[in-house]
């Protein structure tokens, strides 16, 4: 490997076959970085990689279900062995799709929502964690969503999935306080992504995943310990967490509820 490409620093983001995630990408690799992407569909990944012209000194592909632990560990495994240890991790793959307690086959839905946004995550940084704390140096970067903020009627997988992701990163900025080593969590708001094309009700400050990366990237390199993104999303979701429980139930009474499986598309990677 070319020395000089291997001094530029390297961002391992998982989920990057579509959406948020390819948006990160290229966001980084604007910015000069290394690229290690993380996706079910290899080959996507790669055709994708190749189009934009990155080569293999500048990006590496690694195959893996974040829902497997032992496949993600393996993956960041394999990403210190061909790129060194990454300057940024960023666990962004997830899933989204609505859920009914009363059906059966639901629970295994959520079953698998946590499997992905929350195990998938810890298991997403495992490989990393010591290593950056014997460097002293190194960013965790947790996707979250503004629905970790209030639970909806019809989201009960996601959104305390989200919600989850925002406890657990917030315990592991905790765990690292004074080694160097920082924590980021990131909440987006609606992001026009291929997760996000059906839903059935109003997405208000919708941005693109190109806008959302410009956002997110700032933040990662100033260090934010936590930031809603859109910020307008944050004045409503800082609203809505301020509303009596009456009043919000009776608010959101109605509303149209996200597909579950089967109803809709399939659930894509993107947090």
């Amino acid at each position: 490997m070319n020395p000089n490409t291997q001094s530029q620093p390297l961002v391992l983001i998982t989920g990057g076959s579509s959406g948020i995630g390819q948006a990160l990408a290229k966001r980084f690799a604007a910015a000069g970085w290394r690229l290690a992407l993380v996706a079910r569909r290899t080959e996507a990944m790669q055709a994708w990689a190749d189009e934009q012209g990155f080569g293999p000194e500048r990006c590496q592909v690694y195959g893996a279900d974040v829902a497997d632990v032992a496949d993600i560990v393996e993956a960041g495994k394999r990403c210190i062995e061909r790129q060194g240890l990454p300057d940024v991790v960023i666990a962004n793959a997830g899933i989204s799709v609505g859920m009914d307690t009363a059906a059966l086959e639901d629970i295994d839905v959520m079953t698998r929502t946590f499997a992905v946004n929350n195990v998938g995550m810890a298991a997403t940084f495992h490989p990393f964690l010591q290593l950056m704390r014997q460097r002293g140096s190194g960013t965790f970067v947790g996707i979250a969503s503004v629905a970790a903020i209030r639970g909806l009627p019809g989201h009960g997988a996601y959104c305390s999935s989200k919600s989850g992701v925002v406890a657990y990163c917030e315990c592991l900025r905790g765990e690292l306080r004074g080694s160097g080593v920082g924590v980021v969590t990131l909440l987006p708001g609606y992001i026009d992504t291929p997760l996000t094309k059906e839903n059935r009700y109003p997405m208000p400050f919708l941005m693109t995943p190109e806008g959302f990366a410009d956002k997110a990237y700032e933040a990662i390199r100033a260090q934010v310990s936590y930031r809603v993104i859109p910020w307008q999303m944050g004045v409503v979701a800082k609203l809505l967490r301020l509303l009596p429980n009456g009043l919000f139930d009776k608010l959101l009474a109605g509303r149209p509820r996200k597909h579950r499986q089967g109803e809709g598309r399939e659930p894509e990677e993107r947090s």
